[in-house]
Order: structure tokens, then C-alpha cells, then sequence
């Protein structure tokens, strides 16, 4: 293995498929050996029941310059995150890149719907899904990071810190998800940072993850055919657009200048020069701040 992160061990936890599965890729290919954590494995479904699993994403790390890890892990069973933390341990002896990507709730909220119509039992599994795998991730894996000064945290959410304060987002249980991942990077980068490690929020654009593309009815390869319905897709981008965002992170010397704040994928785009897949910097949240929400017309295409 080659790259910028040669001899650095990652944790993505929640790599099955979407932001995860292109994080790890792109750390892979920055040359880090990358352990994939989720529960969908080639001999069993979640509940999601999709084709995705993170043996085919360890798979792909590997085949990028990196080598690939696959842990089946349910991060709401702190024995098993436990187990994972130990194993990395006794392997590696190391862990340089903590990603918090467990999500699982595509399937639990139900759009603009007030918290005494929304399924109760769905949205207190949201919270837990979103919020308390974090938790318990972190409480078992930062003594590990700790050991080696230069660690990154990165919590993955939906939204800037500064979108989110003024925009409702979708529901409640969502809303309160993803304001509570922005402010357990706040928190930790206040726990992490005088012991020399950074942590960071970060958030994708509107990302054309296996869902949101199937959900169009089309393929990375035709993607643009959604746009007649959809003008807004334009904005979109890969998910491996944020994975690039982490690998940079992740390979930036002086990382610890962002500590507690909340980043995008645009944004550290224009930071650090990468590009989309397709050549393109798609910058989303620039766009909605800019010209969408605020009521003016604007061209997407214009914004990447």
C-alpha cells in the first residue's frame, strides 16, 4: 500500500452502503487499511434488506490501494463494538481515523409528520440508531485513538450546524438526530482536543447513494435522466465526493485548526482542491443557503 495514509488504521463505522462505503474507498485509496463495520453481511440482511454489505465494501478498499477490514458489528450492543475496538487493537496496535457514519433510519421517519402523529417506537429507534451508536463507538474506541497523538473523530450528519439551527428539518425525531451528531463533534473536539486529537461534523450534499438512486429510478450511469422531474438533483454528488473530504481531513497536518466545527463536503472542496468523480465540486449547502431558501432563482449547474 502507497499514499498519504500508508500505516494509518480507520474505523468506518456503518460502511455497508452511501457515505460509509465511500469513505472507506476513498481512505483505501489514500493507502490506509480501513476497518468496515455494519450489519449486512453476504450471509445476512438487516432489516433494510438490500443487496449492499460490507464485505463487497472491504472488497472495494482493497481493490482501491488500501486494505479492506469487514466486521459485522451492531453498534447498539457495546460487547460487540467492545469486541471490534479489542481486535483493532491486538492487529493494529493503532486506530488513527474514527468515522461515525451509523444512520439506519431511511426506513423509520416519516416526512413532515408532528411527533404525536409520527410512529413513536420508529422514531425512539431513530434516536437510538442515529445518536446512541455514537455514543457507545466513541466511548470504546477514543481510548484507542488516544494512544497516538494526530487522531481524527468525524461525525457524520445531515446539514450543516449553521443550516440546521435555522431550518426544521423534516420531522423531530430527524431534526433532533441530526443537531445531536453536530453537537457530539462539538462536544468531543472540546474532550479530544487538549489531548491532540480532532473532531469534526461533516455532512454530504445531496449524495446519489444505491437508495436515493434507486428511489429515481436510475443509475450513477444515467443519473442526469432524473433531472426533468427533479431539477434540483443537478446539485448532487457521489458519495465518494465526501469520502474524498475525509481522506483529506485525515491526511492534513494541521486538521486540528477545524476542531469542533461543523464542515461540509463543498466546503473542503474548495479547501483542499479535490474534485467529484466527474471533475465537478458540487457545493450544496452553498446553494440552498445562497439561492434556493432564499427565494432566488438560481442554476444549480452553477453551484458545482
Amino acid at each position: 500500500m502507497s499514499g498519504p495514509l500508508k500505516d494509518r488504521v480507520a474505523l468506518v463505522a456503518g460502511a455497508t452502503r452511501g457515505a460509509g462505503r465511500g469513505i472507506a474507498v476513498e481512505l483505501g485509496a489514500a493507502g490506509a487499511t480501513v476497518y468496515v463495520t455494519g450489519r449486512s453481511t453476504r450471509a445476512h440482511r438487516s432489516e433494510y434488506d438490500r443487496p449492499e454489505t460490507i464485505e463487497d465494501t472491504a472488497d472495494l478498499v482493497t481493490e482501491a490501494g488500501g486494505q479492506g477490514i469487514a466486521v459485522p458489528t451492531d453498534h447498539l450492543d457495546p460487547a460487540r463494538v467492545r469486541a471490534l475496538v479489542d481486535r483493532i487493537a491486538h492487529d493494529q496496535g493503532r486506530l488513527d481515523v474514527l468515522v461515525n457514519d451509523i444512520w439506519g433510519g431511511e426506513k423509520l421517519f416519516e416526512f413532515d409528520a408532528p411527533v404525536w402523529e409520527h410512529d413513536l417506537d420508529n422514531g425512539l429507534r431513530l434516536l437510538r440508531l442515529a445518536v446512541e451508536t455514537h455514543a457507545i463507538t466513541s466511548h470504546h474506541a477514543l481510548p484507542l485513538l488516544l494512544r497516538h497523538p494526530g487522531g481524527l473523530v468525524v461525525e457524520m450528519t445531515d446539514g450543516t450546524a449553521e443550516y440546521n439551527r435555522d431550518t426544521y428539518r423534516n420531522n423531530l425525531f430527524y431534526d433532533l438526530a441530526k443537531a445531536s451528531v453536530l453537537r457530539m463533534a462539538f462536544s468531543l473536539g472540546h474532550e479530544l482536543g487538549p489531548r491532540g486529537a480532532t473532531a469534526v461534523a461533516l455532512t454530504p450534499g445531496w449524495m446519489r447513494s444505491e437508495m436515493m438512486l434507486e428511489h429515481f429510478g436510475v443509475s450513477e450511469e444515467n443519473w442526469r435522466d432524473a433531472l426533468d422531474r427533479v431539477p434540483d438533483f443537478a446539485i448532487s454528488e457521489t458519495p465518494r465526493y465526501v469520502g474524498r473530504a475525509v481522506a483529506a481531513l485525515a491526511a492534513d497536518a494541521e486538521v486540528a485548526r477545524f476542531n469542533g466545527q461543523s464542515l461540509s463536503s463543498g466546503g473542503l472542496a474548495r479547501e483542499y482542491g479535490f474534485t467529484d468523480l466527474d471533475g465537478s465540486r458540487p457545493d450544496a449547502w452553498r446553494y440552498l443557503a445562497d439561492a434556493k431558501d432564499a427565494g432566488e432563482p438560481a442554476d444549480p449547474t452553477e453551484y458545482r
